[in-house]
């Protein structure tokens, strides 16, 4: 919603949930055990439980929320799992000011839902040796109530991870009410998820919709335009393969990239 709409008045708490989803996938060429080792590696030191913690508060400064508490951890053999409880800077102020009076000593963590609002980030790095693939995936979700919008994360998150394919889903559920008693099902004008992409990831992706309007569900399905083998290739270049293999290679990235963005399987090269 722009600054210069109008805002509606309401009865009580704004209690529509909305809930922004991603799944970023990051697909590479390891051929050899060495190579998907050192990708494995690299993921887990990229992509760790505290490099993902920095991610998330970014998210939480830019919609302009507070972070009650914070679970993490990293997992062997590969994987990180980061999760926020968040409220609006009214709530959280409040809860400490009564905290203050009431106890005298406020407490290092606090953990309450006072706006039923969350963030969290799980990864999933895999190698497969049958044919040199090694995808990462990192499942995003930045879910709130009240007026911040996780919405405004979206272009941080999409330029935090190296994105082959992207899939969004963002939905409103519940309802609120105005000083009039009327239900509202939504509080701010949406047709598509590509009406709050920049430019410059305009630019770099092609991108699908799938939306139902009517129900407050929006799906947007986003590739990369080009391809550069280079880009995809795990300790070691071109420079070190044969022209059959890089054919190979191209032939493999090329059909998973496909796969994950349509969803189905393809038959084999």
């Amino acid at each position: 919603m722009s600054d210069s709409s109008p805002k509606i008045k309401l009865h009580g708490f704004n209690n529509l949930t909305k809930s922004l989803s991603f799944s970023i996938y990051d697909i590479s060429w390891a051929a050899s055990e060495t190579h998907r080792d050192e990708y494995i590696d690299y993921i887990d030191r990229q992509y760790n439980a505290d490099r993902l913690t920095e991610v998330l508060n970014e998210v939480v400064g830019i919609i302009g929320a507070n972070v009650l508490n914070v679970a993490r951890q990293d997992y062997d053999p590969q994987g990180a799992s980061v999760t926020m409880l968040i409220s609006e800077e009214s709530a959280f102020t409040s809860l400490k000011a009564d905290l203050e009076q009431t106890a005298g000593i406020l407490p290092d963590t606090i953990v309450a839902h006072l706006d039923k609002s969350h963030i969290c980030i799980h990864t999933y790095p895999e190698s497969h040796p049958q044919n040199g693939i090694s995808t990462f995936r990192a499942d995003i979700e930045v879910s709130t109530c009240g007026v911040i919008s996780p919405l405004k994360a979206l272009n941080y998150l999409i330029h935090s991870f190296d994105s082959d394919v992207v899939t969004i889903d963002y939905c409103v559920r519940g309802f609120t009410r105005d000083v009039t008693g009327k239900k509202l099902y939504i509080d701010h004008e949406i047709s598509s998820i590509q009406n709050y992409i920049s430019e410059d990831i305009h630019e770099l992706y092609e991108m699908l919709d799938v939306n139902v309007c009517q129900e407050n569900i929006f799906h947007t399905k986003m590739v990369l335009k080009a391809f550069n083998l280079e880009h995809h290739l795990v300790g070691s270049g071109t420079q070190d393969m044969q022209e059959s293999e890089i054919q190979y290679a191209k032939k493999m990235l090329q059909k998973e990239i496909q796969e994950i963005f349509y969803a189905r399987n393809m038959p084999d090269l």
